[in-house]
């Protein structure tokens, strides 16, 4: 979706005097009314929707449904002030705050973060987005992108998360973790086969693909998001699929994504991508975007006309309404708005993070990076290095940063003092050769931009840039190229330079970020997710009718041979496969090991990974699997990976479960997906070419001996302070007993060995929570839901705002719960920022947090900050009259030099007794 195209029909709409008329103005979660029981109800979400929906006429009921022009977000669906229900407000999007909001965190393109293959990395970049959108006052963060990168040369490969099934999925699910933490309803997009940009929301963009395809690679990413996630809502795409328009496809929407992968949610259009109301809304399509074009009154004359039924619109509303109640829309008032800044040092700090971690090493030629001491002049070259350095990708992606470091600007900090950085703009390659050959080393930075609404004619860089490369090497054979992409390019020059980079759009810390791995502060350690080939003409869409298409039809006849599967298949050998990427360290793999496959079907492969080099770094083991070959899969596929770190010398050993089901195809005459019997080959390495740990897994039957299932019941609400129950039931298919544990549950809430989560929520947050069940032969299943646990209801207990010097508040600056953020003293404002609640632990906790002594410090002026709960000192703080005493320093909390200065950063210091440390407690 394009931002711009949004302003357009709001102008439109504004001259035609066509606006649809607002059903309530306030963008309020009420207080509990009588004529508003489900507000601050402790009743099951299921409960509190049956009881709205049953006050809800049906114009009420279609209000839901669409978009209104004229938000200052992307998509607004309006509050309902009579039946107090919120407005919803939809933002871009997956790289940060989007569509030209200002006081955001410019984070890496997704490509990046997806090169990490971290989940930990993805769930903080997430959550910084996840925060920030919320500081905006938005509900709903339309990302992450999971589609495929099945082309080079698509236009959006940059905010995607790589060409692999698994990966995607895993990388996606860990962004929607990350997202959803900070109580923002996630929107994985775009289902399904979106690919390309060209000819895109048009009827000559038909994507002819098999079932087989679609189940196999365009879908699961998707059913990861639902499963693994319980993301809240998903964007139907642009695609024609099969002859059907995405967002209007039963088979897409309604058979795979509720019926197969258990999706309880709300699916959106893509902006402007609805293309009927009658089968649209029969086709799974929930909420049409940005207007009521299609699910206005046309909706309602359906509804009137028989060919929608009140059941298919309940089914609808009941979806929007769940995720609403289950992320606590209605329990708690809505914080943040566009104006607001939302960014600070630590989201700043994981932008760099990722951007660092994320950098692909792709050439090391004796060693020549990191560059060290013994370098006393660089020459940086390229006008993508100071001038016009690449940050972001264009479109509804795009996101505006308050300051961008460059390239040159990050070396100029980093360089050892007494080592000289001279610059070329590199306009001239004679120049640029000349200013290299003058220094000891000469890093080249070179770019390619991708935007949303256009594809890539081809996959080189251009011509200035291949000769400016080429030139510079000549000259100084210690030449490094660092490249910034959204995807693969073609590198003519390869064998003549010393090293390349890939460091993807790397955000506004790019320089800084380039410039830790350059000199080694940062061992590099991200992996491709794509593939990079030679050519063009070795990729796999080898005819037009593939790419772009022909007759309004785009052909996937390469079937399941996409990436690295059609490398594989046609015996290619690429420029740098997928999963790759060097190190300034070097590892070693070994004793690989299978367990027996259990009576659930389920085994786990292990192998030890070893740090052989000199340096500490970080290594992605990976786990492929290769089916028989009468089951006609591609010849291996990605089925596991963990990121390790290790000192020289150190060895660990790595974990992959693998079950079945891991190893099913979809069979066209079964309609399913079945596991074949026979011999499957097991590798594990660290790239898809670089797999030296092999061993066949003999399968004798497909079908495991018993099966677990359980229920799900949904997003789950409660308040803190408030007990609450909610009973897992599982059943085995042989009738055994079943052992239950659990993951991502809040403080104070436990599962028992039956399957009840009960206790008491501490703190206010959103949790992903998984619950497995499994019987004594090792027959396992799970079920995943969001839990939202709200800050105690107004007058229901001690939450509320703490005040000092001046009447200003306690708070959290950017409303962002990411460890180490600053805590501050601004006007009252009535934010969750500062809600603050005094705990009999002695911690005082706001936003799901505690008031924190950074580094546990104890000296005058150290500052104070919010923190993950740890149970020391530094979070425990003690009442003495109006003076609050940090018990781990015996500090007191204090407003520095007395002065009311909104913004300013409390810190400790000794107990003085002025009014910089007079409190008021909630």
């Amino acid at each position: 979706m394009n931002r711009r195209i949004v302003l357009w029909a709001v102008l439109v709409a504004a001259l035609s005097n066509c606006l649809i008329a607002v059903i309530d103005a306030p963008n309020n979660a009420q207080a509990a009314t009588p004529r508003c029981p489900w507000v601050g109800s402790s009743a099951p979400v299921k409960t509190r929707v049956a009881q709205v929906m049953g006050a809800m006429a049906l114009p009420q009921k279609i209000a839901l449904l669409h978009g209104q022009l004229g938000s200052s977000y992307a998509g607004l669906t309006p509050a309902i002030a009579a039946l107090c229900i919120p407005a919803m407000n939809f933002q871009d999007g997956p790289a940060g705050v989007g569509d030209g909001l200002t006081g955001v965190t410019q984070l890496p393109a997704p490509v990046a973060a997806a090169a990490t293959w971290d989940p930990v990395a993805e769930r903080h970049y997430g959550a910084v987005l996840g925060a920030e959108e919320a500081g905006k006052g938005t509900t709903v963060t339309l990302a992450p992108t999971v589609n495929l990168v099945r082309d080079p040369r698509w236009g959006r490969a940059f905010e995607s998360t790589g060409e692999d099934p698994y990966l995607a999925g895993r990388t996606g699910a860990a962004l929607i973790e990350g997202i959803q933490s900070q109580g923002e309803l996630a929107q994985v997009k775009h289902l399904a086969a979106y690919n390309q940009e060209t000819n895109r929301n048009t009827a000559a963009d038909n994507a002819v693909v098999s079932t087989r395809a679609l189940q196999e690679l365009y879908l699961p990413a998707f059913g990861t998001a639902v499963k693994s996630a319980a993301v809240a809502s998903v964007m139907c795409s642009y695609s024609t699929v099969n002859g059907t328009p995405a967002c209007q496809n039963k088979l897409l929407q309604n058979a795979v994504l509720r019926d197969e992968f258990g999706f309880d949610g709300f699916v959106t259009s893509d902006w402007f991508a609805t293309k009927s109301t009658v089968a649209s809304a029969n086709g799974g399509l929930d909420i049409e975007m940005p207007d009521g074009a299609y699910f206005g009154s046309a909706l309602s004359a359906a509804v009137a006309a028989g060919t929608i039924s009140m059941a298919t619109i309940d089914n609808m509303v009941a979806g929007i309404l769940t995720q609403m109640f289950g992320f606590g829309l209605f329990d708690r008032a809505p914080t943040g708005s566009p104006a607001q800044i939302v960014t600070n040092d630590a989201h700043v700090a994981v932008a760099r993070s990722v951007a660092a971690e994320g950098t692909v090493l792709l050439k090391n030629k004796g060693n020549s990076l990191p560059i060290t001491s013994a370098v006393r002049s660089i020459a940086v070259i390229g006008d993508d290095a100071a001038d016009h350095p690449q940050y972001t990708g264009g479109g509804s992606a795009s996101v505006r940063a308050d300051y961008e470091v460059a390239p040159l600007l990050g070396i100029q900090r980093r360089a050892p003092a007494g080592t000289s950085v001279l610059f070329d703009p590199g306009v001239s390659a004679t120049s640029a050769a000349a200013t290299a050959a003058r220094a000891d080393v000469a890093v080249v930075f070179a770019s390619k931009f991708e935007a949303e609404e256009s594809d890539l004619s081809s996959i080189d860089l251009s011509a200035s840039l291949n000769n400016l490369i080429s030139a510079v090497a000549a000259a100084n054979p210690n030449t490094i190229v660092v490249l910034n992409t959204g995807s693969a390019v073609t590198m003519p020059w390869i064998d003549g330079v010393a090293g390349v980079l890939e460091a993807w759009y790397p955000g506004q810390e790019n320089g800084t970020a380039i410039a830790q791995v350059l000199f080694g502060d940062v061992n590099p350690s991200g992996h491709l997710p794509v593939t990079f080939p030679r050519s063009l003409a070795d990729v796999p869409a080898q005819t037009l009718a593939q790419w772009p298409g022909v007759d309004g039809n785009v052909q996937y006849s390469e079937g399941l041979q996409v990436g690295y599967r059609w490398y594989d298949q046609q015996g290619i050998v690429p420029l740098f496969p997928f999963g790759y990427g060097l190190s300034y360290t070097k590892f070693a793999y070994s004793d690989l090991h299978l367990s027996p496959v259990n009576a659930g079907g389920s085994l786990t492969v292990a192998a030890t990974v070893t740090n052989i080099g000199s340096r500490t770094g970080s290594d992605v083991a990976q786990l492929y699997i290769g089916a028989p070959a009468a089951v006609g899969e591609p010849p291996k596929q990605l089925k596991g990976y963990k990121r390790v770190t290790l000192s020289p010398g150190a060895s660990t050993r790595v974990y992959f479960p693998l079950s079945l089901k891991d190893l099913a195809a979809w069979s066209t005459a079964a309609n399913a997906f079945v596991t074949a019997p026979g011999s499957y080959d097991v590798w594990v390495g660290d790239s898809s070419r670089d797999l030296p740990l092999h061993t066949a897994l003999t399968v004798a039957s497909g079908r495991p001996g018993r099966t677990v299932s359980l229920t799900n019941p949904g997003p789950v609400d409660v308040a803190v302070g408030t007990g609450f129950g909610q009973q897992i039931v599982g059943s085995d298919s042989a009738g055994a007993a079943l052992t239950y544990s659990a993951s991502g549950l809040p403080a104070g809430v436990t599962v028992s060995g039956d399957g009840l989560l009960s206790g008491t929520a501490l703190r206010a947050g959103t949790t992903t929570v998984t619950v497995t069940a499994s019987d004594s032969s090792g027959a396992a299943g799970t079920t995943t839901f969001i839990l939202t646990v709200n800050p105690a209801p107004a007058g229901g207990g001690r939450t509320g705002p703490v005040t000092g010097l001046a009447g200003l508040c306690l708070d959290v600056r950017g409303d962002s719960n990411v460890d180490t953020t600053a805590v501050e003293i601004f006007p009252c404002n009535g934010t969750n920022a500062q809600q603050w609640t005094p705990h009999s632990d002695g911690t005082l906790r706001a936003l799901g947090k505690c008031l924190d002594a950074a580094a546990a410090g104890t000296r005058d002026g150290t500052r104070v900050q919010l923190y993950t709960c740890n149970g020391t000192g530094a979070q425990q703080w003690s009442v003495s009259g109006s003076a609050l005493i940090n018990v781990g320093s015996g500090l007191c909390l204090d407003v520095p030099a007395g002065l009311p200065a909104p913004g300013s950063q409390v810190q400790i210091y000794h107990c003085n007794g002025t009014a910089a440390q007079q409190w008021t407690l909630p």
